[in-house]
């Protein structure tokens, strides 16, 4: 066995300092990492629920034309009645009436897929990220992977 080797003072005075810098700089990375992730799953949230809202207000505009729609047919259908006969004009609200209903159902469709693309708001990245985190420092020797193809890390 080698024998160890021994310090003077000053060599432990600066072995303790580099240390203690060493143990500063890690706590002030690890609260920045922190605080830029908080930011990460701020910002995802907010995307996702102005998706959300953005969805809303397009399905509203689709039960809006469903509710013209519906005006239109019942005139529609007064108007046959009153007639009694395959008149032209009950034909023209009938053509209106499939029109708001084809508008209706493409508001909808649109509102649909806005909902469920920002369904739930959760910061799916930001949870990735403090996954990718956690596996780093738990082995700071593997490079960890992100999973599945939608997370691609960005470079900041």
């Amino acid at each position: 066995m080698p024998p160890e080797p021994e310090y003077t003072a000053a060599e432990a005075q600066v072995a303790d300092k580099s240390v203690g810098d060493l143990v500063t700089k890690i706590s002030e990375q690890a609260s920045t990492l922190v605080r830029e992730e908080i930011e990460l799953a701020k910002a995802e949230v907010a995307i996702k629920a102005r998706s959300l809202g953005v969805g809303a207000g397009v399905g509203a505009v689709a039960g809006f034309f469903v509710f013209l729609a519906l005006i239109y047919a019942f005139a529609a259908l007064a108007w046959f009645l009153n007639d009694e006969v395959f008149d032209s004009l009950w034909l023209g609200f009938v053509v209106v009436t499939a029109f708001l209903l084809v508008l209706g159902a493409v508001a909808g469709f649109i509102a649909y897929r806005m909902i469920s693309a920002g369904a739930p708001p959760t910061p799916d990245l930001a949870i990735q990220e403090a996954k990718l985190t956690r596996e780093a420092l738990e082995h700071p020797g593997a490079v960890p992977q992100p999973d599945g193809p939608e997370a691609v890390r960005a470079d900041r």
